[in-house]
């Protein structure tokens, strides 16, 4: 009888357009969402929390169809009949966006459609994020015009399957090497690779800006835009000043947690030559920081002006890499703040900046300390960069440069500080370790490299 109800409700309701299709679902989706706000506000301890995944895949799924039809608006050419200049300035209209963002967006929903299919796919199934599209996007589009469409799709496919596996920020550098997924030689590789890092070197210097204003209290404020290599030369100095830690080579306050978190935390090496005087380590970071910058412009060598860096930045180059960048070849570079930098912009660091030798030719430095020493030396510290680039602990992605050095054998146990015991952690993670609530285990990989899982005790 029920199926018959049906039935007859069918033949009595007028066909629906696809259109007429899209309003309905959407007002049954708002209907949800309204079921869905009432249901997190009465969830229980941890309820809501075990829900933030799915929401993660549904906005993202929800984000896909949005610019599926922003796309399908720039094709109607509706820009026509609002009067305004472009798809751009009528999707800021109707959004309420910045015109950056609605530029942004109506490039990536363009691109998604001309060709981008198997990254369309992944989005619209909330495998990748947009910003892992974006990603693919920008890559894809500065590829050689020398490749063959069968090389381009088997570049986007690589790059999908690894957006699956890493964050956007981790994809945008295995984006540099796409044309490994192309099996172009490592030749041609290394040179994308340099080619697309100098691109990005000069469009970032030519975006430099500083803007300064008086503001007739004792203070001035003011805004800058530098080149991401010179914005962590600048945080490494500033956090050198402002860590109580690594200032006197102890274990010193923690500090509160700030907008930059507890990077800033220091390490367990010696005394460095950089120490912030007079700074309180019970300010929040932001205030640490500003103080912090105020020592060093105060104490900027006005004498020589074109002196060598005061922070030390590790920059790695493996062997062969080293041997192309002295024969004026390209060859890119990881520094330890997290960055890559071109085989040109490592070159004029080489000349202008103080280069400290990790592996090869310099004076030989011991690395293994035994219960002689009990912090880890800057040596060691520079040694590790060559391992690492980010936190040990398990999901963590703060840079290598900002960690700390923890020893996997406790030193109050007998630990030794040894090179193979040293585990970078951030600031929050290396509290984490000491911290009672939690356990953690380290597990080793065949080239020494150490992880971090924390779990909390119940």
């Amino acid at each position: 009888m029920f199926e018959y109800a049906r039935g007859m409700t069918a033949l009595t309701t007028a066909p629906r357009t696809p259109h007429q299709l899209a309003r309905a679902a959407l007002a049954r989706l708002n209907a949800s969402l309204d079921d869905l706000a009432v249901g997190l506000a009465g969830a229980g301890r941890g309820e809501a929390a075990a829900v933030v995944p799915a929401l993660d895949r549904a906005l993202t799924r929800l984000q896909a169809l949005k610019l599926a039809a922003v796309a399908a608006a720039d094709r109607d050419d509706v820009a026509r009949g609002s009067g305004l200049p472009d798809t751009g300035a009528w999707l800021a209209a109707r959004t309420h966006a910045t015109g950056a963002a609605a530029a942004r967006e109506l490039s990536l929903a363009t691109a998604l459609d001309d060709r981008l299919p198997a990254t369309r796919a992944a989005l619209h199934a909330g495998e990748v994020s947009s910003a892992h599209a974006a990603v693919i996007a920008a890559a894809t589009r500065q590829l050689p015009a020398t490749l063959a469409q069968p090389e381009r799709e088997r570049i986007e496919l690589g790059l999908v399957a690894q957006a699956r596996r890493v964050d956007p920020a981790r994809l945008r550098k295995a984006a540099r090497r796409a044309l490994l997924f192309a099996e172009r030689s490592a030749a041609e590789v290394a040179a994308h690779e340099d080619e697309m890092l100098r691109a990005e070197e000069d469009r970032a210097w030519q975006r430099a800006r500083l803007t300064m204003h008086d503001n007739l209290d004792g203070t001035t404020s003011g805004h800058f835009t530098v080149p991401t290599f010179a914005g962590q030369v600048l945080r490494k100095t500033l956090q050198q000043l402002a860590s109580p830690r690594r200032g006197r080579g102890g274990v010193g306050a923690p500090g509160r947690p700030g907008a930059a978190g507890d990077t800033a935390g220091g390490s367990e090496v010696g005394p460095v030559s950089i120490v912030g005087d007079g700074i309180d380590a019970g300010l929040d970071w932001a205030h640490r920081y500003g103080q912090a910058f105020t020592q060093l412009l105060e104490r900027l060598p006005t004498d020589r002006l074109h002196g060598k860096v005061a922070a030390t930045v590790v920059v790695t180059l493996d062997l062969e890499r080293l041997r192309d960048a002295v024969n004026a070849q390209p060859a890119g570079a990881a520094v330890d703040t997290g960055t890559e930098l071109s085989a040109g912009q490592v070159r004029r660091l080489a000349c202008e900046a103080g280069l400290v030798p990790a592996v090869l030719g310099g004076q030989s430095l011991p690395l293994d300390l035994g219960r002689a020493q009990r912090f880890y030396t800057e040596a060691q510290r520079v040694a590790l960069a060559t391992v690492y680039d980010e936190c040990a602990a398990v999901g963590c992605d703060r840079p290598y440069a900002w960690s700390e050095l923890h020893h996997e054998d406790p030193w109050h146990a007998g630990g030794s500080t040894d090179l193979d015991l040293a585990v970078p952690l951030c600031g929050w993670h290396h509290r984490r370790v000491h911290d009672p609530t939690y356990r953690h285990t380290v597990e080793t990989d065949r080239g020494g490299r150490k992880t971090v899982t924390f779990h909390r005790r119940s």
